[in-house]
């Protein structure tokens, strides 16, 4: 038995034998760590080369993975990527701070955390205890999941439909219009989209009865019972008609004609109509999410 507190690993290999059962115990709370650590073996798995696996295993890149032991058991874990954000399970205030002070320890930066409201709070302050790193506040979300699925009555005209090949040029468009819309940083084409996030999910186009596409969503691959509708996205001109409402039914009822037991979803808080939509079509909240980022010139000075 190793003894009770942190232990950090670039094994991901390791890391699932010993904390894969605890991700597994609560898989919509911890969708997020399920499928991006899922995204992470599936690429490295497209990428290693024959032969003898390389030292440092699947975190060969620069990916820390981290869990937490008492008494023999996992009780909560993280992860660390290239981009130095850090992502939490749920945590207690001693063990934000107790992680906080061993990634301190072995060199560890940090860009920002990503976590449920409580944890976020607690590692940021010790975080900033440690570094003089201060916090500035992010994303927002609020994780839902999927009570009883009540469809939208009546649909906007048209259907839904599975993405083919022949829609990447446009679904590759349309992400990267999504990804504008909510802020994020990242580069959507044809030559990085391999390695994005969106490069392994299922999509599905909600399209006119004259078959425009005007509306789309994904689903992540089903892990431990769990599927995640992400991301679902209308453009601004085509709002307001429905078509979302019955594209998140849509891939939700084949989520769950696909066997899964927990189907999640996060809700931006700042907009209160697609959150009314989401519940109202049976999605229940579970709990508040935040990210925050992280002062790199305090840290700079507080190093220094």
């Amino acid at each position: 038995m190793r003894p009770d507190g942190w232990h950090l690993t670039e094994d991901l290999d390791d890391f699932l034998a010993r904390a894969g059962d605890f991700l597994r115990s609560r898989p919509a709370l911890h969708n997020t760590q399920l499928t991006v650590i899922e995204e992470l073996r599936t690429r490295e798995r497209r990428t290693r080369e024959p032969g003898p696996r390389r030292a440092g295993g699947y975190g060969a890149d620069g990916t820390v993975f981290g869990l937490f032991e008492a008494a023999g058991e996992v009780r909560a874990a993280c992860y660390r990527p290239p981009s130095q954000r850090l992502t939490l399970t749920p945590l207690l205030p001693e063990q934000a701070d107790s992680l906080a002070a061993q990634l301190v320890a072995v060199g560890q930066s940090l860009t920002g955390v990503l976590a449920d409201l409580d944890t976020v709070t607690a590692f940021a302050g010790a975080w900033q205890r440690r570094t003089g790193a201060e916090s500035v506040p992010g994303w927002r979300a609020c994780l839902h999941r999927l009570g009883t699925l009540t469809p939208p009555e009546p649909p906007p005209q048209g259907r839904g439909r599975l993405v083919g090949a022949h829609d990447r040029d446009q679904l590759i468009r349309l992400c990267a219009e999504f990804a504008a819309s909510v802020g994020e940083v990242l580069v959507v084409d044809a030559g990085s989209w391999a390695g994005s996030r969106f490069a392994g999910r299922r999509f599905t186009f909600w399209e006119t009865p004259d078959g425009a596409p005007v509306s789309m969503a994904a689903v992540t691959s089903m892990m431990a019972g769990m599927i995640r509708v992400d991301p679902v996205y209308t453009p601004a001109h085509l709002r307001g008609r429905g078509y979302a409402g019955a594209l998140t039914a849509e891939v939700s009822r084949a989520a769950l004609a696909e066997g899964a037991t927990d189907v999640v979803l996060f809700a931006d808080p700042a907009n209160p109509t697609s959150t009314a939509l989401y519940r109202r079509i049976g999605y229940v909240p579970v709990a508040d999410f935040a990210a925050y980022a992280f002062s790199r010139d305090a840290e700079r000075t507080a190093a220094g």
